[in-house]
């Protein structure tokens, strides 16, 4: 007789087994083999179960056996690396994502954050930015961003852990909903969350002189709980995000400013950085469009022409940092 199978939470995966919550219980499960597909070296999923996946495990085994992951209703994902074309999923099942952006060291980074929100409209995830140690910044620059992304519909809350700014604005944003914290590291991800509970403990990165970059202090996502119905998922820090399954005609659709415009573009089909008669090209040389936006985009378009080229910049992800 086949054993019943229980429904669970998964809050952290490794290289084997995921925690999973089960009930009022957290156990280790094994995923199946089945997971990964007939020819692993030819799957197009590098990893088969994410953070936040809802799951079934068959707890008669020791250790418990993954069975299945159910439909996800939203995903966060990247591709694995310039030479790992898979898709790497990073949360699921999500209400919002923060990403973490900071004015000190890290520098706020367009192209960075640009990269991430683009992801989220692509796998329908809610977003916003933290603008992080914003102790370290002038008025002027803050304002400025802000209005970047106003017209972006992104929202922005500047926040600073050490004197307490934003934090009561944050602890509401997040109360009630499970949240993805992502952003470079060194931007201040778990200062933040330690935080809105000191308990957490979750180590804190010193930034390195030599790379002048955060150094990684998360090795893994995990899903925690603050307090009865508020999640949080802390990721690894990030040095570059490459989408994963987007082209050309897609990732303009992930840019909600030039909606308003490209309806007047010459072609329907425009990609909006060659052809003749672009009003969103026209809609950015005018100040209607920001120019960091529009070079962020142009950067990913290229990407995908030239889907093999190395940018140069050190793959980090869940597994590796």
């Amino acid at each position: 007789m086949t054993p019943p199978l229980e429904r669970g939470l998964v809050l952290r995966t490794d290289a084997k087994v995921c925690h999973v919550e089960v009930g009022e219980r957290v156990v280790q499960a094994a995923p199946r083999g089945i997971l990964y597909g007939q020819d692993g070296d030819k799957r197009q999923q590098k990893n088969p179960v994410a953070v936040g996946d809802e799951v079934e495990v068959d707890l008669s085994s020791n250790p418990a056996s993954l069975e299945s992951v159910l439909p996800r209703r939203n995903w966060l994902s990247r591709t694995a690396s310039s030479h790992d074309p898979r898709e790497q999923v990073l949360a699921a099942n999500v209400d919002q994502l923060l990403v973490v952006a900071s004015l000190g060291k890290p520098g706020f980074s367009s192209n960075r954050t640009d990269r991430i929100l683009a992801a989220c409209v692509w796998g329908r995830i809610p977003a916003r930015i933290l603008l992080n140690k914003i102790d370290l910044a002038e008025e002027d620059e803050i304002e400025a961003l802000v209005d970047t992304y106003s017209l972006a519909k992104v929202p922005i809350l500047p926040t600073c852990a050490l004197d307490g700014r934003g934090l009561e604005e944050l602890r509401e944003l997040i109360r009630g909903k499970t949240t993805v914290f992502y952003g470079a590291s060194g931007a201040g991800k778990s200062s933040l969350l330690n935080s809105l509970q000191p308990d957490l403990k979750l180590k804190v990165g010193k930034i390195s002189k030599f790379w002048d970059a955060g150094r990684h202090t998360t090795s893994y996502s995990q899903l925690m709980t603050l307090e009865p119905g508020t999640r949080v998922i802390d990721t690894p820090g990030i040095r570059t995000f490459r989408l994963h399954g987007v082209d050309a005609q897609h990732l303009r659709g992930l840019f909600p400013e030039f909606a308003l415009f490209q309806s007047k573009c010459g072609y329907m089909s425009c990609t909006h950085d060659h052809e003749p008669v672009c009003a969103v090209f026209d809609a950015v040389e005018d100040g209607e469009i920001a120019a960091s936006r529009y070079a962020s985009y142009v950067e990913m378009l290229d990407e995908m022409r030239e889907p093999n080229a190395d940018d140069g910049v050190e793959d980090v992800g869940p597994e590796s940092e």
